[in-house]
C-alpha cells in the first residue's frame, strides 16, 4: 500500500504537537498492515464518505481516506480525540 506525502496542514500539526516520531511509526504500520491492532483504525460516520482514522497516541488521531482501486492512503488531518 502506498501512502501519499502529507499535506502542509498535516505536517504543521505534527510539528505543533511534537508527533513526528509517532506519526512516522504509525504510517509504517499502516503501509504494512491496515488492520494492525496498534493503529485502532475506525471507519468514521457517515460511512459512505469512506473516511477512516488511526490512533497516533491516546490524545491524537489521524484522519485519512483509503482509495481502494489505486491502493493509496492520503492523510487529511490530525485531530484531538475525545474533545
Amino acid at each position: 500500500m502506498k501512502i501519499l506525502p502529507a499535506s502542509e496542514l498535516v505536517l504543521k500539526k505534527v510539528s505543533k504537537y511534537n508527533l513526528s516520531k509517532k506519526f512516522k511509526k504509525q504510517l509504517l504500520l499502516l503501509a504494512r498492515d491496515f488492520y494492525h491492532p496498534g493503529l485502532n483504525c475506525e471507519l468514521l460516520e457517515p460511512k459512505k464518505m469512506g473516511l477512516y482514522s488511526f490512533r497516533l497516541d491516546r490524545k491524537f488521531r489521524a484522519i485519512f481516506i483509503f482509495r481502494e482501486k489505486e491502493k493509496l492512503i492520503e492523510v487529511l488531518n490530525i485531530t484531538i480525540h475525545y474533545r
